[in-house]
């Protein structure tokens, strides 16, 4: 029968309420899974109530009221274990407003709803509590400001503003993040692809990052490095990214390598950048390129590396975490050099 290879849990009764098919999915409700539910009369072999003794059949009453109905929508309902499941159903009749002649139900676990839901409510408190926290700047110092502005000198007026200003942009950079890492969810993120020189957009990079710092160090170029096809922008976020990592959770940049390196025979970029903190366990390394994960003081909204392994999969690359010799992380992304057509023809496709 087809409905062995549904996904749901599936119910077929006749005209007279009894049961003429049940795949294995919708036996595991029934006390004892063994059971032959087919024969049963439908009110027996869904056993489920709504925690209360009314029982679904009883509920809904698929053979009697309104004529005219023909789905029953999804609701919530429990086994004899305690098990939430989420039941619907079609009604088959002879005619429109006819008598039933099949009832079809269907059956899922509440289990990936109620994780969804968590990761959903997770989500939302982590975001609010990120955006509360510049919101929470702006608003004193702008309200100080507005009812005591002669009580304070040029110098504290200044140094409020510049506040404002850098609590202002850390609140641009969440939502960015935010937009991006939906974008990245939903597939939406596009790319701007042109020709890409790697070994020159890491010094940019270096050069932004280290901008007022005296001694600036330069990206170490090994061989000749090819020129990859990719978004210079996106390329320029997932490094810088990168880079900032380094200098904040890794007690600083050690190096940062630019290689030509093929990889299952096609051509690519790999940059590499080294930090000398204490590194990454080998069991939280998958971990790190996930939503939200943070670690360590100063930690920022956790979605900078999500959003950089997304950039660099959109790129049809790869990104890896190892030991840095002799301590620290090793952070590598690979780039392939990816023709104009191929990317473009990726994307068309995805």
């Amino acid at each position: 029968m087809p409905y062995e290879s549904f996904p749901d849990g599936v119910l077929v009764a006749d005209e007279n309420g009894i049961v003429t098919h049940a795949n294995e999915l919708v036996r595991r409700w029934h006390r004892n899974p063994d059971y032959d539910l087919v024969g049963m009369h439908i009110r027996d072999a869904v056993p489920l109530d709504d925690l209360h003794g009314t029982s679904w059949f009883d509920t809904i009453k698929p053979y009697d009221g309104l004529s005219i109905r023909r789905r029953i929508n999804e609701q919530s309902w429990y086994s004899v274990r305690g098990s939430e499941y989420l039941i619907t159903a079609s009604i088959i009749r002879d005619k429109p407003g006819g008598k039933v002649t099949k009832l079809i139900v269907c059956a899922r676990s509440a289990q990936i709803r109620d994780r969804l839901d968590r990761h959903k409510s997770d989500m939302v408190a982590t975001v609010a509590h990120e955006l509360r926290s510049p919101l929470t700047g702006i608003k004193g110092f702008s309200a100080t400001l507005i009812h005591r502005w002669d009580a304070f000198t040029e110098d504290q007026r200044k140094f409020m503003l510049e506040t404002i200003d850098a609590d202002a942009d850390r609140l641009s950079r969440l939502v960015t993040e935010l937009l991006d890492a939906a974008r990245i969810d939903s597939g939406r993120m596009s790319l701007r692809t042109g020709p890409v020189n790697l070994d020159q957009l890491a010094g940019r990079v270096l050069e932004s990052v280290y901008a007022t710092a005296k001694i600036k160090p330069q990206a170490d170029v090994i061989g000749t490095i090819p020129v990859v096809w990719g978004d210079s922008d996106r390329l320029t976020q997932v490094f810088t990214n990168l880079v900032e990592n380094a200098i904040r959770h890794g007690e600083g940049l050690k190096a940062l390598e630019v290689e030509n390196i093929q990889r299952d025979g096609k051509d690519g970029v790999a940059v590499r950048v080294i930090d000398s903190g204490p590194g990454i366990p080998v069991d939280q390394r998958d971990r790190v390129f996930s939503r939200f994960w943070r670690a360590g003081p100063g930690a920022g909204s956790g979605l900078g590396m999500f959003i950089v392994k997304g950039v660099v999969s959109l790129h049809q690359g790869e990104i890896s975490i190892q030991d840095a010799e002799p301590k620290g992380a090793r952070i590598s992304a690979w780039i392939p050099v990816n023709e104009p057509s191929t990317l473009t023809d990726a994307w068309r496709d995805a």
